[in-house]
């Protein structure tokens, strides 16, 4: 679908009220692509939190629909999402809800759209939490059956989703995230010293960087071993630079633990936005040994800023990297083997920054906004979903 037959546009209402305070994850994905919707021509309704206001309306250059206060604590919003916002989607112009993180209105007479970030929660249980893993397994089954179609970033997303949760592929659509290339590119000079001062980072100290929310999914308590066993024994060893928020990898300081006194391992937590190329262009290597990525954003990022990738295989990386990374299995042995053969080989890093720049060159937030026009267009062409007591469906089409 391309803007130049508006006609055939949807009008879509956006559920931004999901986006955390910090903007990382989902509000990532939000933030590029609403403006990308706008570029393409898609008139946009976008509800977000009060003290988004100014930030969603600099995106769009409208004002947006403002959800209560209360919507800034998890369990409010949610009720509100079921109380609240049918009641403002009934008086929308809207064609099509969107609700770009896992949770939806369910009382909606609209098509719905629903992002599913990954499938994680049912293929990685273990790994996370007690109450994000039941709570998520049971919304993605609900936007299953309940969306007219869902958006997954990756075709191995949608692959596991029909695979472990009976998903239909026809109401799958995938559509791969982008990067923002004014910001992630090849960083300054200037850039990388704000980087190192910002980090305490002497010019002379090379370092290793990782980027993600500190979750055991993450694999940063083996990736901190791997850089261990690769540089305990080197004359200028590295330093390892682990940044990111918050998370409940509760093995990490475990492995923190272990670090030997000749080594240099920083914590310097989550990072503002404007620093991420200077951080990440200005790494020796940019370690992502994660065993379950629904997309694997950092990988990308660290690409378009022409920096050496390490990752693994699993699920969505392959499909961000190609051949323009390096791979490596998950355990300890085998990442300490593969940050060996890059520190050791200068000019393997080198054609793999100038692959990855390559590569990254084609994920666009454009590229990403038409996929998502394409299923804003089945879900109106399908209508909304109703339910009979026999636990059979039927779709009904919208008329204003």
């Amino acid at each position: 679908m391309r803007a130049d037959n508006p006609a055939a546009i949807p009008r879509v209402l956006i559920d931004a009220t999901a986006v955390p305070a910090d903007r990382g994850g989902v509000g990532r994905y939000v933030d590029n692509l609403i403006p990308a919707l706008v570029r393409a021509g898609v008139e946009l309704e976008v509800v977000c939190k009060p003290a988004d206001r100014d930030h969603v309306a600099a995106l769009t250059g409208e004002r947006p629909v403002i959800a209560p206060a209360s919507t800034r604590h998890v369990a409010y919003r949610l009720l509100w999402e079921q109380a609240g916002l049918p009641w403002l989607v009934k008086r929308s112009a809207a064609d099509v809800v969107h609700a770009p993180h896992y949770t939806q209105p369910l009382a909606i007479r609209r098509p719905l759209v629903v992002t599913l970030h990954d499938a994680t929660f049912f293929t990685e249980a273990a790994l996370h939490s007690s109450l994000k893993g039941p709570f998520f397994r049971a919304a993605t089954k609900l936007a299953l059956r309940h969306a007219a179609c869902c958006i997954v970033p990756s075709q191995a997303t949608a692959d596991e989703l029909v695979r472990v949760a009976g998903a239909d592929p026809d109401r799958l659509h995938v559509a791969h995230h982008g990067v923002d290339h004014d910001l992630f590119a090849p960083p300054s000079v200037e850039q990388v010293t704000a980087a190192r001062q910002r980090l305490g980072l002497p010019s002379d100290v090379s370092y290793v960087g990782f980027l993600g929310t500190l979750e055991p999914r993450k694999n940063v308590p083996a990736l901190i071993r791997a850089w261990i066993r690769a540089c305990a024994h080197r004359a200028k060893p590295p330093a390892l630079v682990v940044a990111g928020g918050a998370g409940w990898d509760d093995a990490i300081d475990a492995a923190t633990s272990e670090v030997p006194s000749g080594l240099t391992l920083l914590r310097p937590g989550f990072l503002p936005l404007e620093e991420l190329p200077g951080f990440l262009g200005g790494a020796t290597i940019v370690a992502y040994p994660s065993v379950a990525e629904g997309f694997g954003l950092p990988v990308l990022e660290a690409m378009a800023c022409g920096t050496a990738v390490l990752t693994t295989r699993r699920l969505a990386l392959p499909e961000v990297g190609g051949d323009a990374v390096a791979y490596t299995e998950p355990d300890e042995v085998s990442i300490a083997r593969a940050l060996t053969e890059l520190l050791d080989d200068p000019a393997r890093r080198t054609i793999l920054a100038a692959a990855g720049v390559r590569r990254a060159a084609t994920f666009t937030w454009d590229r990403c906004a038409q996929a998502h026009l394409r299923a804003y267009a089945s879900a109106s062409a399908r209508g909304y979903r109703t339910w009979r007591r026999d636990g059979s469906s039927t779709e009904v089409r919208f008329r204003k």
